[in-house]
């Protein structure tokens, strides 16, 4: 009997992708080998073949373990006792979580009372320092790069560039799933890391002859935290989807080199129609995603209906985080109040055959 090998994480399965040597030591929580799942029910009422790559199946439940695991390793390596980041929650998480791994200590920055409780309770269970400041993402993001200036501490955000090297590897893996590359890559856009990382990817496997094609490259942004729809800076972005709420990106020109390269563009969508696609991926689909995920859905299935996109295109939409990272807003948007009953069969009964009736 064979069995298979055991999957120890991204830098192991694409080491000859990567920045690493032989004797690196590697702090992985097991990311990547995330599923591409066809949406049956949306592809066939729509026209097209829409899959999800469902990066909320990473260890601490979004696509930014990809990245992580390359800077905190890397930062090691180095010889980093620390690690900071400013984060609207996903980022905060998975710094915290590798810094753990790696037995360093992650200094976190987010936005007062604009971060999901998922998101936070993740970071302090992970033991990082938590530092709450009176201003959004953008500020953080600016004390933070001064911060690096003043004292030995790395990086982990976007900018770090080992980042957007591990995050490419969810490009490899569409690629080698679907056995080609999606005519059209969805993708949510808030500091704009994602859709550069993973145009890297595919640009690399063209490159090496793994591929013939790359995908058009579609970011959306919600309406009120849109730099790239207004083509400036936001100073005061405000969404549901907090993982976006993002006024300066810091890929911005990188992110605008994919969208040009691949012939793609940016759009954006209201806070209600980030909800609808929301419930309607997990009602219909069985995909819980947190609400900065849903857009990429919400913006493919708005350009299908408009014809930007072909019927019969086949389409890859990241999602790039777990319904349960922001579970307020799920339960906010649920139509259907809790029934309570008395413990008997009669009740159930009657309201499984009202409900089926």
């Amino acid at each position: 009997m064979s069995f298979k090998q055991r999957y120890i994480g991204i830098i192991n399965r694409y080491r000859d992708h990567l920045p690493v040597h032989d004797d690196t030591r590697i702090i992985s929580l097991g990311e990547g080998n995330t599923p591409l799942v066809r949406l049956s029910h949306i592809s066939r009422e729509r026209g097209v073949d829409i899959y999800v790559k469902y990066e909320g199946l990473n260890p601490t439940c979004s696509f930014k373990d990809r990245g992580m695991t390359l800077a905190v390793t890397k930062a090691v390596e180095e010889g980093s006792m620390a690690i900071i980041c400013a984060s609207t929650g996903n980022t905060s998480a998975s710094a915290a979580a590798y810094a753990a791994r790696a037995g360093i200590q992650a200094f976190v920055l987010i936005p007062e009372g604009k971060i999901a409780l998922g998101k936070l309770a993740q970071a302090m269970m992970h033991g990082a320092q938590v530092i709450q400041i009176k201003g959004n993402f953008d500020d953080g993001m600016r004390l933070v790069r001064q911060a690096a200036e003043h004292l030995s501490v790395t990086i982990v955000n976007s900018i770090n560039p080992y980042r957007l090297q591990g995050q490419k590897t969810a490009a490899f893996e569409i690629v080698e799933e679907l056995g080609r590359a999606p005519d059209y890559h969805c993708i949510p856009v808030g500091n704009a890391g994602n859709i550069t990382a993973h145009w890297m990817g595919y640009s690399e496997y063209q490159q090496i002859g793994v591929v013939a094609t790359r995908p058009v490259m579609v970011g959306y942004q919600a309406t009120g935290a849109n730099p790239f729809i207004r083509g400036e800076m936001v100073d005061k972005p405000d969404t549901v989807a907090t993982a976006i709420r993002i006024g300066h990106p810091q890929s911005w020109k990188q992110a605008w080199m994919a969208r040009e390269e691949s012939g793609g563009w940016f759009d954006e969508c209201s806070d209600e129609e980030i909800l609808a696609a929301q419930k309607l991926l997990a009602s219909r689909e069985g995909v819980f995603c947190e609400p900065a995920s849903a857009i990429s859905l919400a913006g493919a299935m708005r350009d299908v209906s408009r014809g930007k996109i072909p019927q019969g295109a086949k389409i890859v939409c990241t999602l790039t985080g777990h319904g349960l990272k922001d579970p307020d807003v799920a339960i906010q948007q649920s139509r259907k109040p809790l029934t309570a009953v008395e413990p008997r069969l009669e009740e159930i009964k009657a309201l499984i055959l009202r409900a089926v009736a």
